[in-house]
């Protein structure tokens, strides 16, 4: 499904590739890409990649899904902590990525539900049918699949309208003070690393509610709640006031113990279709995590 943005420049003198870029969540060498090909215009007009805008510019962009293999089913052990004729809610091993990607054609997520629901390809995008969140690849825990289009649309407005619990335990590194707040900073791609994402004044909207559980040595196991649903939110967010998530290798550093982030989708409460029940689901830390703790607790 091709995405539209219609944007209006807030702060001028910024090349049109980077702003596209930063604004749409593509690399750079794509957003060049489609502005030569004339998915992008400024005022109405095509455009140059290296343009520099000015503030109150008016910038329209198409982004078409990118050229992928056909989705294919695959035998890929999945915990199914629940499922009815509209949903299902899985268990997300660490080490699996959610949809097909450049990088990442097969051997995902939606490529093992879709041994599970082989009538899933008709539901929402055709490269991520049936997925309405993510969680990054080297995190674990809970996500909601859509099994028709009906559920897909209830399930996408809950989450636009911030009615879906969404809670993380998260190792961070020091001693999170205070040990309950809020953390509320814009989030874009990184200016220098696209392959990062960054704290920074041209990002979207992003908030992070926290609840710090116990400290441990040099550490404190974290309760985290995201209002928002920014790509890398949790992993910038902590990162950016200086704390950031135990064994992190993008915005903190490797660990010897644990191959990943310490980050674990445990919670998740939503509303059912039709009936509008609300309903929990909980998810206990994987082993290695868990391990991690008795470590440094020194268990």
């Amino acid at each position: 499904m091709t995405q539209r943005f219609e944007l209006i420049v807030e702060d001028g003198n910024i090349r049109l590739d980077r702003y596209v870029s930063e604004r749409c969540d593509i690399s750079r060498s794509r957003a060049q890409k489609l502005i030569g090909e004339g998915y992008v215009t400024v005022d109405g007009q095509l455009a140059k990649a290296g343009q520099r805008l000015n503030p109150g510019s008016k910038v329209l962009a198409l982004i078409p899904p990118p050229s992928l293999p056909s989705l294919a089913p695959e035998d890929i052990p999945l915990r199914i902590i629940y499922q009815d004729n509209d949903l299902m809610v899985v268990d997300k091993p660490a080490g699996i990525t959610v949809h097909p990607a450049p990088g990442h054609p097969s051997h995902t997520l939606v490529n093992a539900i879709l041994a599970y629901c082989p009538e899933l390809p008709g539901i929402g995008d055709s490269l991520r049918p049936g997925i309405v969140h993510r969680l990054d690849k080297d995190t674990s825990g809970l996500m909601m699949i859509a099994k028709n289009d009906v559920a897909q649309t209830s399930l996408s407005h809950q989450l636009k309208n911030r009615t879906v619990i969404k809670k993380y335990l998260a190792l961070v590194c020091g001693h999170l003070s205070p040990k309950q707040g809020a953390i509320e900073a814009p989030i874009g791609r990184h200016p220098r690393n696209r392959k990062r994402m960054a704290v920074v004044s041209t990002g979207r909207e992003a908030r992070t509610q926290y609840q710090a559980i116990k400290y441990l040595g040099d550490y404190t196991l974290v309760q985290v709640q995201p209002e928002t649903g920014r790509t890398h939110q949790i992993r910038v967010h902590f990162s950016a006031i200086g704390h950031p998530l135990y064994g992190d290798p993008v915005y903190g550093k490797k660990s010897p113990l644990l191959g990943r982030q310490f980050l674990h989708a445990h919670y998740l409460g939503f509303r059912l279709h039709p009936n509008g029940e609300f309903v929990e689901f909980g998810s206990e830390l994987p082993a290695e995590l868990e391990t991690v703790l008795e470590h440094i607790s020194g268990g």
